[in-house]
């Protein structure tokens, strides 16, 4: 993961799941110029961020996809 305080989140895009409800309730992600994708909680916008680095975010996607944090 990379460290938040070197990366300038102020004109990141930020966007849910379009699978999201209306309530705020989600996470949101921001995918980086600098190659990086920040995900923050859509309740606290101004609130902390985490920033992982391509390789990360791509395993992490992968991993959810394969069912890898499915609650059985």
């Amino acid at each position: 993961m990379t460290d938040k305080h070197d990366t300038d989140l102020s004109k990141a895009y930020w966007f849910k799941s379009t699978r999201s409800s209306a309530a705020k309730d989600c996470v949101e992600v921001a995918f980086l110029s600098s190659g990086t994708v920040g995900v923050r909680d859509s309740k606290n916008p101004d609130g902390p961020a985490l920033v992982f680095g391509g390789g990360e975010w791509d395993a992490f996607t992968t991993a959810v996809a394969d069912g890898k944090f499915n609650r059985s």
